[in-house]
């Protein structure tokens, strides 16, 4: 079983920097790949930034330039850097993890994190 527990959200004023961190447990196949969402009061949830398991990495136009995700060596965790936020990123982060799970019992697996608040004030 996958689990994954988001940390560093807060309250922050606009401009300013925060950054999440995503630590993943149990069996994760080096063929993965993980994504941090969002979903703000009354809007969808929205892909924010994605890393391959080869290092790969993808941003909505939204945070580009001022969003980073990476991660570690040991790759247990993941973080995303987020410089000049502003009101409208404020929302519920959440990490999530997708892959596929070989074996007989195999497929394709998809774990979510409970998310971490990030509250950007004007």
């Amino acid at each position: 079983q996958v689990q994954l527990v988001e940390s560093g959200g807060g309250l922050v004023q606009a401009g300013g920097s925060l950054r999440l961190s995503c630590v993943a447990s149990g069996r994760i196949p080096s063929a993965n790949v993980i994504a941090w969402y969002r979903r703000a009061p009354g809007k969808q949830r929205e892909l924010v930034a994605k890393i391959f398991g080869g290092g790969t990495t993808d941003y909505a136009d939204f945070v580009k330039g001022r969003f980073t995700i990476s991660t570690t060596n040991a790759k247990n965790t993941v973080y995303l850097q987020m410089n000049s936020l502003k009101p409208e990123d404020s929302a519920v982060y959440y990490c999530n993890v997708n892959f596929y799970e070989l074996g007989p019992s195999g497929g394709i697996r998809n774990y979510w994190g409970r998310g971490t608040q990030v509250t950007v004030s004007s």
